[in-house]
């Protein structure tokens, strides 16, 4: 017997009514600050992300599915969403149009990582990227965005976590002291991070190892290696937020997990202290387009996890309404009748009346049993007697309650 993939997991009708209630809260979200709709491909040129994301990250070095073509191309799965809005915004010349370019999009991603809670290897993101515009108040703009859809899901308890990991100009002075640092605590750190020493530096900050953690804890901090620009920026970003009336904790751990990031980062986190990791996050990556082959162009964004949103929704017991019912389920007995259920239904539906119809041979009380398990408002019964007077018996589902109805003010009454 087949089962789904380990790491993927099968979204059920039960709960279809969190990933709508989340998708359309996310587009009330992009229109309320301009951002417009883009949908990338499920798979890239592989070295677009080693590229973009780094080649000594767990994602390029762990994570990717990377495969061939029958062309002999190497093409990859998505494994995150910004690089390919990067690749769309360079590719369709959105340069030359006025910035910033503002856009979100809902993906599948893949990385072949350890599954858990609100973790898995094939997930889906929301997110948005504000591509063209260096100013501090855009960072504030995105972390009020990215703020805002939380609160707008109905999530309680959230905290944002804040800091700044500098510029290509300042960054390196802080990673030498970092190594320097890291060298002396090489023999009690795990085998990742002895990894990270050699290649991803940074990363060294986020390992969740307890001696790891204890050794980040006293490591040098990014913002005391800012530049003048770079801390000039940073204490913007946190005025505006506090304009913004957006509660923040300056975080000197917080570095996200890919290369491309600059100056602002941030995340989200939920309230409970053993949650599995952020709600979501992002940050600003000044360098990416240029790295992809593009003009220097600034760009902020961030990404949520859509299982994460889920899993902590269930947590907090947010209300999330219920996707519609049908509204009407005819019941037939006999072939003429299923011949006239069959021309209403279709009538019902051509005037947006949603419609349940019997299909087999069952009983009267077996097709109401059927009725009131689809959870419907009503029950239309076409019988012998119904069929001479061109009428339906329409039941109430919850009261029980009869009426005859002629066929042709069904419509009216139900609309």
């Amino acid at each position: 017997m087949y089962k789904s993939p380990r790491g993927t997991a099968d979204i059920l009708p039960e709960d279809q009514h969190y990933w709508r209630h989340i998708e359309t809260r996310a587009m009330e979200i992009g229109r309320l600050y301009g951002y417009q709709r883009v949908d990338t491909p499920v798979f890239e040129e592989a070295g677009l992300f080693t590229r973009s994301i780094g080649e000594g990250t767990d994602i390029v070095t762990k994570e990717m599915y990377v495969f061939k073509d029958q062309s002999g191309n190497n093409l990859a799965l998505r494994p995150e969403g910004t690089a390919p809005v990067c690749r769309a915004y360079l590719e369709h010349g959105m340069a030359n149009i006025t910035q910033p370019v503002k856009l979100y999009y809902f993906a599948a991603i893949f990385r072949y990582e350890r599954p858990q809670a609100g973790r898995y290897r094939q997930h889906y993101q929301f997110g948005c990227e504000a591509i063209g515009e260096a100013a501090p108040t855009l960072d504030a703009e995105v972390i009020d965005m990215a703020w805002r859809f939380f609160i707008l899901l109905g999530l309680k308890g959230i905290t944002l976590q804040l800091n700044s990991i500098g510029c290509k100009s300042c960054r390196p002075k802080h990673l030498e002291v970092l190594r320097r640092y890291y060298t002396a605590e090489v023999s009690g750190l795990c085998a990742d991070c002895k990894t990270r020493l050699e290649k991803n530096t940074l990363r060294l900050l986020d390992c969740k190892k307890p001696f790891c953690q204890d050794a980040a804890e006293k490591a040098p901090k990014s913002s005391d290696y800012l530049c003048q620009e770079c801390g000039d920026h940073f204490e913007s970003v946190k005025k505006y937020l506090d304009i913004l009336n957006i509660p923040f904790q300056v975080n000197h751990r917080l570095v996200r997990g890919l290369d491309y990031y600059t100056r602002t980062v941030f995340e989200v986190h939920p309230p409970e202290e053993a949650a599995q990791s952020a709600l979501g996050g992002g940050g600003r990556y000044d360098n990416l387009i240029e790295q992809l082959g593009g003009k220097p162009t600034p760009a902020i964004g961030f990404a949520t996890g859509m299982e994460r949103i889920v899993l902590n929704l269930k947590r907090q017991e947010v209300f999330v309404p219920e996707i519609p019912s049908p509204k009407l389920f005819i019941a037939c007995l006999g072939d003429e009748a299923k011949l006239i259920a069959m021309r209403l239904a279709s009538d019902l539906r051509q005037q947006h009346i949603s419609v349940l119809m019997s299909s087999g041979g069952k009983s009267l009380k077996a097709q109401l049993r059927q009725a009131n398990d689809f959870a419907v408002d009503y029950a239309a019964i076409i019988g012998e007697d119904e069929i001479k007077n061109h009428a339906v018996t329409l039941r109430h589902m919850a009261t029980g309650e009869q009426q005859t109805i002629p066929v042709d003010k069904l419509a009216q009454l139900l609309g």
